[in-house]
């Protein structure tokens, strides 16, 4: 692929320096489907396959400092973005994204680590909603965060809808809830609202702990098949096969709970 043609993609999201998650997953993905891959980093955290230890977040001085020279330099064709832990950062984040006319916006609302380390606080939680929502292509929460934006539970699909109305109420075009099974361990679905239209992606649910990095890597895939050209309908359905692989064939390594297979290769 020619260095004129290839896409370019950029996450801004933490480190996870066991290279499971965050902004190395991303990469690793962007790289999976042909684009190319770059990185502004919004916290350096302290993981591994076990848990999240802490963090040590990046000023919005410093996420400034690495946007500016990215956006002055490349076409980037689509952003994702993920662990945003402060609400300063979340405000210079979206003012660069408006100021640089981003058009394809994937914002994977992270606030809880799969070991319960809290990423973001309330305060910053609620700017992240007020300020990025409205940009966003699609919003990705997983249940757990779907609930903690709009604050009751989510015990059924009429829940799931509540939910992403209340999300669309902030601004956000469409919303991805990951994860709905309820009651069904034999499948993992994902429910997508696009308007008033409900699109399920429904797969094997693999008997794993192999897990860790799932929510980045499908952010970040449907981030690199926008970029690629599809819709969202096939973003997704595409991120969502592609997820489902990489759990499949993950490299069951650490103490904990392994990673996934960002390096999988597709056509």
């Amino acid at each position: 692929m020619s260095s004129q043609m290839q896409k370019v993609c950029l996450t801004i999201a933490g480190l996870d320096p066991s290279g499971g998650a965050g902004v190395i997953a991303d990469v690793k993905t962007f790289s999976a489907f042909g684009c190319f891959a770059t990185a502004v980093i919004t916290s350096v955290t302290f993981q591994n396959t076990a848990g999240v230890f802490g963090a040590s977040h990046e000023s919005a001085e410093t996420v400034r400092l690495q946007l500016d020279p990215v956006f002055a330099d490349l076409t980037i064709s689509a952003v994702k973005t993920g662990m945003l832990p402060t609400r300063e950062i979340i405000g210079t984040t979206a003012e660069l994204l408006k100021d640089n006319d981003v058009k394809q916006l994937v914002v994977d609302p992270v606030v809880r680590s799969t070991s319960g380390f809290d990423l973001i606080d309330d305060e910053a939680l609620l700017s992240l909603v007020e300020r990025l929502f409205p940009l966003a292509s699609v919003v990705t929460p997983n249940i757990p965060e779907a609930e903690r934006i709009a604050k009751f539970s989510i015990k059924n699909v009429d829940d799931l809808a509540k939910a992403a109305a209340v999300m669309r109420s902030f601004g956000a075009q469409n919303v991805l809830i990951k994860g709905g099974h309820f009651g069904n361990d034999e499948h993992a679905t994902d429910h997508l609202f696009i308007g008033d239209k409900l699109e399920i992606f429904d797969t094997e649910r693999i008997n794993t702990t192999a897990l860790h990095g799932t929510g980045c890597t499908l952010s970040s895939a449907i981030t690199a098949n926008l970029a690629l050209g599809h819709d969202l309908v096939e973003a997704v359905r595409i991120a969502k096969k592609f997820v489902t692989e990489a759990i499949r064939t993950a490299p069951n390594i650490g103490h904990g709970n392994s990673p996934i297979n960002q390096l999988l290769k597709m056509k």
